[in-house]
C-alpha cells in the first residue's frame, strides 16, 4: 500500500515541512499525492492547518483532516477539553486506505511524537501504522538531545513490530555547530535506521516555486530525492 506515516521525536521539529518536501518530490515525479492529518490541534475553524501548509508549499495535493481541536495540546487532551470525539486508529486506517485507492502516495502526518495519545484509552499513531502495515518515517531535530529521543522512537517502533523507513532531520541550521555536525553521523546509529535527508532551517519560508525546485536535494533517493549522506557530512 502506498502509505507513509510521518512522525517526529517531538513537536515543532519540521514534520509539516518535511511532509511538504516529500509531497513536492512525488508530485514532480508525476505521482498523485494525498496528505492525511488525523488530528489537527491548536487551529481555529477557518484557519489554515498543516494540510493547507503542505499544499501551499508542495502544490496540488489532496488534503484531509479527520478532526480539528482548538487548543494546542495532545489530541486526546484537546478532544476531551473541547468535548469532541477523539480520532481512533481505525478511523485513520480507513481514511488512508480510501485515499490510497485513488492516489499513488498517501502521507499521514501525526501530531507530535509517535506515542502521543489520540484518545483516553491510550491509542497512538503507532496503532494506526500497525493497522495499515505502513512504514514510519521519523523526523528529528538536529541539535543536542536528538540522539536519545530518536533512539527511543526507534526502540518503540521495533517493539511494536513496525518498519522504520528512516530518519530525516527536519530543520538543519545553515551554520551547524559541533553537536549538529556530529549528529549527522550519529543519528542513523541511534535510530538503527538510515538517515534519509536534511531539510534546511527556514525551508518553509521559501517561495513555493523555489521550495519545489529544491525539495529533491533535501531527501535521499529512497524518498525520491538526490540527497546523499556521505557528501552532506
Amino acid at each position: 500500500m502506498p502509505v507513509l506515516i510521518v512522525t517526529g521525536t517531538g513537536t515543532e521539529i519540521g514534520k509539516t515541512v518535511t511532509t511538504a518536501a516529500l509531497a513536492a518530490v512525488a508530485l514532480a515525479a508525476g505521482r498523485s499525492v494525498a496528505v492525511l492529518k488525523p488530528a489537527q490541534t491548536g487551529v481555529a475553524p477557518g484557519e489554515a492547518g498543516d494540510v493547507a501548509e503542505v499544499a501551499r508549499l508542495a502544490g496540488a495535493v489532496t488534503g484531509l483532516e479527520l478532526a480539528r481541536y482548538p487548543e494546542p495540546l495532545a489530541p486526546a487532551t484537546a478532544a476531551r477539553r473541547a468535548g469532541m470525539a477523539p480520532v481512533a486508529p481505525a478511523d485513520i486506517a480507513r481514511a488512508a486506505e480510501k485515499l490510497a485507492a485513488e492516489h499513488d502516495l498517501v502521507l499521514v502526518e501525526g501530531a507530535g511524537g509517535l506515542l502521543v495519545r489520540f484518545d483516553d484509552s491510550g491509542t497512538t499513531l503507532a496503532d494506526a501504522a500497525r493497522l495499515l502495515g505502513a512504514p514510519v518515517l521519523v523526523v528529528a531535530p538536529a541539535g543536542l538531545g536528538t540522539l536519545n529521543s530518536t533512539a527511543l522512537t526507534g526502540e518503540a517502533l521495533r517493539a511494536r513490530g513496525l518498519t522504520q523507513e528512516g530518519v530525516v532531520v527536519g530543520s538543519m541550521p545553515a551554520r551547524p555547530g559541533l553537536a549538529e555536525r556530529c549528529n549527522i553521523a550519529d543519528l542513523p546509529v541511534a535510530a538503527e535506521a538510515p538517515l534519509l535527508g536534511a531539510v534546511p532551517e527556514g525551508a518553509g519560508a521559501l517561495d513555493p516555486a523555489l521550495f519545489r525546485a529544491r525539495a529533491a536535494s533535501w531527501l535521499a533517493p529512497r524518498l525520491g530525492g538526490t540527497w546523499a549522506a556521505p557528501e552532506f557530512r
